[in-house]
């Protein structure tokens, strides 16, 4: 009885990954367990790197060796033992297929693809045919549009950019350098017959403006006498455009001159291709129709309009082929993501998006005994939405699988059987598991988390009043409707709304366009290769070779482990990966530097009593009091403020956190100048603990003058700033409207704003 109680639970002894201090923990199967902590307490070292890469790892070693040479490689994790593990899925934030023609259509899996099941529903229902299920893919010969093959766009001439209609050709109208500056081919448009080039191109007739841009009707040849030699050479005439298209964009232009290339893609947009309107379909699939649908129509139209036209049909074949699709689309209803399109491209999608669109694909499979791995799966969502997230994850528990959740979420939180929360603190001051047990456990214990769990959200009832604003008005793109709204200048402005509301459309595409100095720190991902650092990172790295370099007298090449001071044996990786035929891989420890990543002559170099390596292993903190130089100690500083004091300069980023990695891009951007600030989810990856320290930073930017607009959904945060704009009420096509602007409290009035509901709800009112 003791054994098959045993077998109920995960078991790990001895975990070691990163920061984990020789971790043992019980994980209880069939349950949704929740790993909470600071952010860089060791969550994602447990639950991704020791769990997951152990149980993938084991799983991966019953596969024909043949599959396993070509799937990824899994290190043996740092753990003494672990026991009762299951086949494990990880559904992860890192975005989807950056790949032109991956869709949403293509990405979602459910049984089958989407886009598959479209297309054989037209196939077998659509009038008239174009064919086999292959005849309406833009991604093959017999469906794609000729024109565009399939990309639905096309590259061409933004001749907006190229002319200056205010100026003539004397005074350097065509703005392209290789047609003007005194260059050769100048003199095609200079000395030309069919207009004057003292002329203003505003003032141009229709027929000079052809000249010019096309080329005369008639073939135009121009003798071009050389100033070195006087030989006369016979030239035909072409129009600017007509030549710009010949030489920079219907040949491979990559061969060019670096400068020259640079200067021509200035010059170059995408626009959609004329030809089959951006479907990427020839205009024989586009002819076929279901019930007055095209399969354009299918594909362009948002989930949620899509249901009720699949589900109008009566044919008996296309019923068939329909219900299939609904069940998918009703999934990503179900995940928030009614308000997107089957066109919609993957590589505009952000982490949240990708992750809900991968959690559709496990919704309804028929697998269980299965452990379930998310990485904060409310990243970027609204708590309306993060209900929804909530119901699904228990669905998944209640098919018999772990569902394991990576999350800093206290609606989350409250929804699980089982929390494990690590800390007690961050990096070296982490790696332990602090508490085991239920939600209700948990709020009676004064760990970091209970504590945030048990108080209610404050307000911020003295707003920083203002006078002067950004003024955007009558925007209309993407599902915005005429949208006008003023955004204070010198205060903290937060901008929420449901998922696809408008926040992105409002703030991170049409503020930045007409606001582009603003400094923007947003989710794109840092490099986080091993030889990556948070010095290298933020730039500290060259200062401290530069002094290293200077004291004693040598190149700073000597003080960088990817030079002439990398270790000869390991190449300055620290460890040596060795080739072991068949077996997993190995990391072992070089023996020649002992992980120091230095070679001898680089070690004997000082500086102030300290070699390279001894600077590098001092934490961000212990670093300001040794570096006095300004440079160095401002962005020192900046890593401080953002709660990295406990980091060493050395730490490969590719192990921290997505908290950690978030706040080391917030770091590297504060200590540039500027007075416009946009964060697009600053809190993402954050313990309530470290949303605090953000609201301090913050507050400090906006005290030294500058305004900062936060595109966020945390209430923490929403709270305390000084102004905010909701947008809805609902994604997508039933969103873009601006449903509330003015203050936390004023908010909670706000009857028609789902956000000041669940702010009223959790607030201290």
């Amino acid at each position: 009885m003791n054994e098959i109680k045993k077998r109920e639970n995960i078991e790990i002894f001895g975990a070691a990954e990163n920061n984990l201090k020789h971790v043992n923990v019980t994980i209880p199967k069939e349950k949704l367990v929740i790993f909470a902590g600071v952010s860089g307490s060791g969550k994602s070292s447990l639950a991704f790197d020791t769990i997951a890469a152990e149980s993938n790892r084991q799983w991966q070693a019953s596969y024909p060796m043949f599959l396993r040479q070509r799937l990824p490689r899994y290190e043996k994790p740092k753990a003494d033992a672990m026991y009762n593990l299951t086949p494990a899925i990880v559904v992860d934030q890192k975005a989807l297929g950056a790949n032109v023609r991956s869709t949403v259509g293509t990405a979602v899996i459910y049984n089958n693809q989407l886009a598959p099941l479209i297309r054989l529903l037209f196939s077998r229902v659509g009038q008239p045919s174009a064919g086999g299920s292959m005849a309406y893919s833009l991604n093959h010969p017999h469906g794609m549009c000729p024109e565009c093959t399939g990309l639905g766009e096309k590259v061409m001439l933004d001749e907006s950019k190229l002319f200056d209609m205010d100026k003539s050709i004397n005074e350097g109208a065509i703005r392209f350098s290789q047609f003007s500056g005194g260059s050769w081919q100048e003199f095609y448009y200079k000395f030309n017959p069919l207009y004057r080039a003292d002329k203003k191109l505003r003032d141009f007739t229709e027929q000079e403006w052809k000249a010019l841009r096309i080329g005369p009707d008639e073939p135009l040849v121009m003798d071009f006498i050389r100033n070195n030699t006087g030989q006369v050479s016979k030239l035909p005439y072409e129009g600017v455009v007509t030549r710009f298209n010949r030489l920079y964009l219907n040949r491979d232009i990559s061969k060019l001159r670096k400068s020259v290339r640079e200067e021509a893609m200035q010059f170059i947009k995408k626009g959609l291709c004329s030809a089959c309107g951006g479907s990427g379909l020839n205009p024989k699939a586009l002819a076929s129709k279901i019930n007055g649908y095209t399969i354009r129509d299918y594909n362009d139209m948002q989930i949620s309009d899509l249901i009720p036209v699949l589900e109008a049909i009566d044919h008996p074949l296309g019923k068939s082929i329909a219900g299939q699709i609904l069940v998918c689309l009703h999934h990503m209803i179900d995940v928030g993501l009614g308000y997107l399109s089957l066109s919609r491209r993957t590589d505009t999608m952000s982490g949240g998006e990708s992750q809900r669109l991968k959690m559709v694909r496990h919704l309804g499979s028929s697998l269980s005994n299965i452990t379930y791995i998310f990485d904060e799966p409310t990243a970027g969502l609204h708590p309306a939405d993060v209900q929804k997230i909530g119901k699904l994850l228990l669905a998944l528990r209640d098919n018999h699988n772990t569902v394991l959740v990576v999350e800093h979420s206290r609606q989350m939180i409250e929804l699980a059987d089982h929390v494990v929360e690590m800390g007690p603190l961050a990096g070296a001051q982490g790696g332990q598991v602090i508490f085991q047990g239920t939600v209700e456990q948990l709020k009676q214990t004064d760990t970091l988390t209970a504590a945030c769990m048990r108080e209610k959200i404050a307000l911020n009832t003295h707003p920083l009043p203002w006078t002067q604003s950004f003024v955007l008005e009558h925007v209309s793109r993407n599902n915005l409707k005429d949208v006008s709204v003023e955004i204070p200048k010198g205060i903290l402005t937060a901008v929420t709304g449901v998922a696809g509301s408008g926040k992105s459309s409002l703030i991170r595409q049409e503020f930045v366009e007409r606001y582009p100095d603003c400094i923007v720190i947003d989710q794109k991902p840092i490099g986080t290769s091993a030889r990556s650092t948070p010095a290298t990172y933020t730039g500290v790295m060259d200062d401290i070779r530069k002094l290293f370099a200077k004291e004693n007298g040598v190149s700073v090449q000597w003080f960088s482990f990817n030079s002439k001071g990398a270790c000869p044996v390991c190449k300055g990786k620290g460890e040596i990966l060795p080739d072991v035929a068949f077996a997993d891989p190995v990391a072992i420890l070089c023996e020649e530097c002992m992980g120091k990543r230095y070679n001898p002559a680089a070690l004997s170099y000082p500086y102030q009593g300290k070699n390279i390596e001894e600077v590098m292993s001092l934490t961000i903190h212990q670093a300001l009091e040794f570096f006095p130089q300004p440079k160095i100690h401002e962005r020192l500083q900046c890593m401080l403020d953002v709660g990295l004091g406990y980091m060493t300069l050395r730490q490969p980023t590719s192990t921290l956190s997505g908290g950690e990695v978030q706040r080391l891009k917030l770091a590297s951007e504060l200590h540039k100048q500027g007075n416009v600030y946009v964060l697009d989810e600053p809190t993402t990856g954050l313990h309530n603990q470290d949303v605090a320290r953000l609201l301090q930073l913050l507050r400090r930017i906006v005290t030294a003058g500058n305004t900062v607009i936060v595109v966020e959904h945390r209430q923490e945060l929403l709270a305390q700033a000084d102004w905010i704009i909701d947008l809805g009420p609902e994604g997508g096509r039933k969103g873009g409207k601006v449903m509330f602007t003015g203050t936390p409290e004023q908010l909670l009035a706000c009857a028609d704003s789902l956000t000041g509901q669940y702010l009223r709800k959790n607030s201290m009112v």
